[in-house]
């Protein structure tokens, strides 16, 4: 238990081990340096205006209270729609899709309806910062499984020696954040094997859903019946639409944890945003809004590669996310920390260090950068980069 004396009162905090996430820091070092920001995932240019537009007209229509609980009934039906000609899987949208004020609440949801004290679960590394503080808000016990640069492949054999009769939860990211990996058919079907005949619940982070690049393709859990009995996975309206601001997404799950997860979420948030799901669900009906998303992204990371590919910094290309690992041990031998804090005063250009991704700060001299920015941007950001 932790205490500060300097507090009138004392406080015995339920996270006393958790500090400001690096997201913040190095956000906060990047205005106060006025660097280039490469760390935060959001991009630096608007969403569409057709999409801005629709917003404001269903506020001058009236639609400004309260949305029902698990959404607008139309936002529902057109994301059901959209799953099943993306993955095959029909969805009843009444019971099976709820909205939520963003990904990082559906996943903090997901888990604190689920997971009880000393319930196991199994979370691999490098990892997204809110899942680990949610399991140990519930009472869980994170078991950490690490994925190793270069290529940051799970080892399923960990996952198969580490399973116990405690694992409540596996968590899965795919396109995976910070890393830019992508799950392949062949992970599914090690996912299969291992969680089949078990109560093993699994909980998939598919916020970059529609950013995957070259031969890649996304795989969601939806399209496997076989996972998706035991899933719920969550999803980005502001990955997907640039509007990271407006922390719409939504978590889909088989009725039966449905009605779980919103025992819990109505009294998180109730409800979410009314005009901008009335708005959503109308611009979800052109497919193109989401399907083109992959060669966006594409063009964006290539143009910042190939402005890059002269530079001391090695790296291989991101198969999906707006993420870019780069790789700095030809250029300094300083921890990955103390290379971004430098990189940022020194050169002016921000990044994210992999190290606080990791339980016990593993470091591989690697550096994520985000390349959801103006083509203006990324020239800046490589010109300076080049120099290094």
């Amino acid at each position: 238990m932790s205490t500060t004396s300097q507090n009138p009162i004392p406080v015995w905090s339920k996270l006393p081990k958790t500090s400001k996430s690096i997201f913040t820091t190095m956000s906060a070092l990047a205005q106060e340096t006025n660097a280039i920001n490469l760390s935060q995932g959001y991009p630096d240019f608007d969403c569409a205006a057709d999409l801005q537009e629709l917003v404001t007209k269903y506020m001058g229509l009236g639609y400004n209270q309260y949305a029902p609980m698990a959404g607008v009934s139309r936002l529902l039906e057109n994301i059901a729609n959209k799953i099943d000609r993306l993955y095959n899987c029909e969805l009843n949208p009444t019971e099976e899709i709820t909205i939520t004020a963003g990904a990082t609440q559906a996943i903090y949801t997901a888990i604190t309806s689920l997971i009880r004290e000393n319930d196991e679960v199994i979370v691999f590394e490098p990892a997204y910062d809110s899942y680990v503080p949610t399991i140990q808000l519930s009472g869980g016990k994170p078991i950490y499984i690490r994925l190793s640069s270069p290529d940051f492949s799970i080892p399923w054999r960990d996952v198969k020696k580490l399973i116990s009769g405690r694992t409540r939860m596996i968590i899965i990211n795919t396109p995976h954040n910070p890393t830019g990996n992508v799950l392949t058919k062949k992970d599914y079907e090690e996912l299969m094997t291992i969680v089949k005949n078990s109560n093993i619940l699994l909980l998939f982070d598919e916020v970059y859903e529609h950013i995957v690049f070259d031969e890649h393709q996304h795989l969601s859990a939806l399209s496997f019946p076989e996972l998706r009995e035991r899933s719920l996975v969550t999803f980005s309206f502001g990955k997907t639409f640039h509007n990271t601001g407006w922390k719409v997404g939504y978590c889909v799950a088989p009725p039966y944890l449905t009605k779980e997860f919103r025992k819990v979420h109505q009294f998180i948030t109730f409800s979410v945003n009314t005009p901008a799901q009335y708005a959503l669900a109308d611009y979800l009906m052109d497919e193109n809004n989401y399907k083109e998303l992959s060669a966006f992204y594409q063009e964006k990371r290539d143009f910042f590669l190939d402005a890059i590919k002269d530079s001391r910094f090695q790296f291989t290309p991101a198969q999906g996310t707006y993420f870019q690992i780069l790789d700095y041990s030809r250029i300094s031998e300083a921890n990955d920390l103390d290379f971004a804090v430098e990189l940022t005063r020194k050169h002016k250009v921000a990044s994210i260090p992999l190290s606080p991704f990791y339980s016990n700060q593993q470091d591989f001299t690697v550096l994520r950068f985000c390349f959801a920015k103006k083509r203006e941007t990324l020239a800046r950001a490589a010109e300076i980069l080049n120099k290094c």
